[in-house]
């Protein structure tokens, strides 16, 4: 190899392009940065309601009843947020190196974080309409696709620091969790079709089994309780009484 072609290819190991975006701790903390931002900004949506036009606990209380849609909107989203948040951090543990390309591909993940503010103030004003649930699931797609494609991104550019059957389980969770999660919120989008109240509520307790692990809980105890009443190897099976 002669000098010309070591100096071209030393220039393009050098290259902007070649040595941009790989300093994982920069793309953590801008995350951290727009979750908290878009979190703070769900709130401001929730109006007060004037003092002026309330004269009696009657009024004041219908004046609250009346932000009941914002209230949902907001604690969907909030969940929303928590439940990305905790999947984009799940895989930056695993995630050892980065290069230009992840770390847009992470950017425009955060652009739709930084959308939902948006889609959810949407959904508050317009919460009796099926345009304002399907452009909300639009949203949430976009979340869901974007981890994905990060997180394939990843592994086929050998940037993941496990190896062996233990990267391909962690991948096999990371993915089914994604995709599993995404179908359940789409099926819970289409019920808009029947109530978009419904449809929000679906959601949400799609939402809250994935942040509490309700259904992976009581899956677990019944393994467990399932488990507990097999017999044992040499175990001698019970004799009745009777005989």
């Amino acid at each position: 190899m002669n000098s010309h072609e070591n100096k071209a290819q030393s220039n393009h190991r050098h290259s902007y392009n070649h040595i941009s975006g790989q300093k994982i701790q920069r793309i953590e903390a801008l995350s951290d940065g727009v979750f908290s931002i878009a979190m703070t900004l769900l709130v401001l949506d929730i109006r007060v309601p004037i003092s002026s036009a309330v004269h009696t606990e009657k009024e004041l209380l219908g004046g609250f009843l009346l932000l009941m849609p914002k209230l949902l909107s907001y604690f969907l989203s909030f969940m929303t947020l928590g439940i990305f948040w905790t999947g984009h951090s799940t895989q930056f543990s695993f995630v050892a190196r980065s290069d230009r390309h992840l770390n847009w591909m992470s950017l425009f993940f955060l652009l739709f974080v930084s959308i939902l503010p948006f889609t959810t103030a949407f959904l508050g004003e317009h919460i009796t309409f099926k345009f304002a649930i399907a452009l909300y699931w639009v949203n949430i797609s976009l979340l869901s696709m974007a981890l994905l494609v990060h997180w394939h991104y990843a592994e086929v550019k050998g940037y993941i620091s496990l190896t062996g059957e233990e990267q391909k389980a962690v991948s096999k969770a990371i993915i089914r969790r994604i995709v599993t999660a995404q179908l359940l919120y789409t099926a819970g989008a289409l019920l808009c079709f029947i109530s978009t109240y419904l449809s929000i509520a679906v959601i949400i307790l799609i939402q809250l089994n994935y942040a509490l692990g309700l259904f992976s809980k009581r899956r677990k105890a019944m393994k467990i309780a399932h488990e507990s009443y097999q017999p044992q190897e040499g175990d001698a099976p019970q004799q009745d009484s009777h005989e």
